[in-house]
């Protein structure tokens, strides 16, 4: 791999202010070899669009509070279906779990190397064991 250690410091703190509010299935991936505008993806995913919209800001709270780090772009459409925050060496997915399955990014990206990310994530019941 040759993201800086910086990159995965913050993709780090990305990713446990996500699994903090409830985003799961989390992963980063170096896309350095491929791409030459970012180092890194890290996609989450959501169980519904508010829960989007609270890892976002978890997200972007955690990175501004630990290391001054605001995102230089946030995209995404106004019904937090799938927001992405750009932080120039490192691009955020934050995804519900529907568009998650229907993009599968990771298959896109299953050439790169698997940046390992020590989070532990909350077990979320699936919405058929809801009661």
């Amino acid at each position: 791999m040759t993201t800086p250690e910086s990159v995965i410091t913050h993709v780090t703190i990305a990713a446990e202010a996500a699994a903090g509010k409830l985003g799961t299935n989390i992963v980063a991936f170096d896309v350095s070899q491929q791409l030459t505008i970012t180092d890194v993806f890290l996609i989450i995913s959501a169980r519904n669009e508010r829960q989007v919209g609270a890892v976002v800001d978890a997200v972007e709270e955690q990175l501004i509070k630990q290391v001054q780090l605001k995102p230089v772009r946030r995209e995404g459409d106004r019904e937090n279906r799938w927001v992405l925050l750009d932080y120039i060496d490192f691009v955020v997915h934050v995804q519900r779990t529907e568009e998650r399955s229907l993009y599968n990014l990771e298959r896109l990206w299953k050439d790169c190397p698997q940046i390992p990310l020590d989070v532990h994530e909350v077990l979320v019941p699936q919405d058929d064991e809801e009661q």
